[in-house]
């Protein structure tokens, strides 16, 4: 099976190194110096990498065969796909593949469906699920464990606890709704204690007076 691991940026210096936006969980597994990668474009590729390092949090590569900036530009956008056995799964608890997670059921604790996993989008801070409702459309979630309670591979499914808003608009406008309707009810509260507060001053006055 091949699994998309990276996508080569822009070159950096002028000796044939790229900058490399890293989309697998094990760079030095997958991008390590020998590695021997496909390409889409194919035209590109097949590349077999020759050195690596980290250059300012980013990752850089130099692969053989290329040894100007020129190359390297030419290289620009490529991905960088692997062949991984499907059978494979990550070093880590809890961390999965791509593959193993595309056309996974997305269903709420309750089990409403809310549809099927389409894409991994990848992003620095965090990685999105794609997902394709029944009618088409496509909601983004967001992978981590506050939301995705469970990954059920032998049932095919991902159960989520959205926060309001995230699976549907109405959603969020309901809970604006019902948090100014509270803090109405707090004001309010509030006026009436003040109230209280000057009837008792008000009454100690006329002891006072009397």
């Amino acid at each position: 099976m091949q699994l998309v691991v990276a996508r080569i940026g822009r070159a950096h210096g002028i000796k044939g190194e790229v900058t490399v936006e890293v989309r697998t969980d094990e760079p030095e597994l997958r991008l390590g110096p020998g590695a021997v990668l496909h390409t889409d474009p194919a035209s590109a590729g097949p590349l077999t990498i020759e050195s690596g390092r980290v250059h300012s949090g980013r990752l850089l590569l130099r692969f053989e065969g290329v040894r100007d900036r020129n190359g390297a530009e030419a290289l620009r956008n490529t991905l960088l796909i692997a062949e991984v056995d499907p059978d494979e799964l990550p070093e880590e608890e809890d961390e999965y593949y791509d593959h193993q997670l595309v056309d996974l059921d997305v269903v709420l604790a309750d089990g409403t469906e809310i549809g099927v996993i389409s894409e991994i989008s990848h992003l620095p801070s965090q990685d999105l699920f794609i997902v394709e409702r029944p009618d088409g459309s496509e909601v983004m979630i967001p992978f981590v464990s506050e939301i995705v309670t469970e990954i059920d591979l032998e049932n095919q499914r991902a159960v989520i606890t959205p926060p309001p808003g995230l699976i549907d608009d109405r959603e969020a406008v309901v809970a604006s709704a019902r948090d100014a309707e509270q803090d109405g009810e707090d004001a309010g509260q509030g006026s009436g204690a003040e109230n209280d507060a000057d009837a008792d001053k008000d009454a100690d006055a006329e002891k006072g007076a009397s």
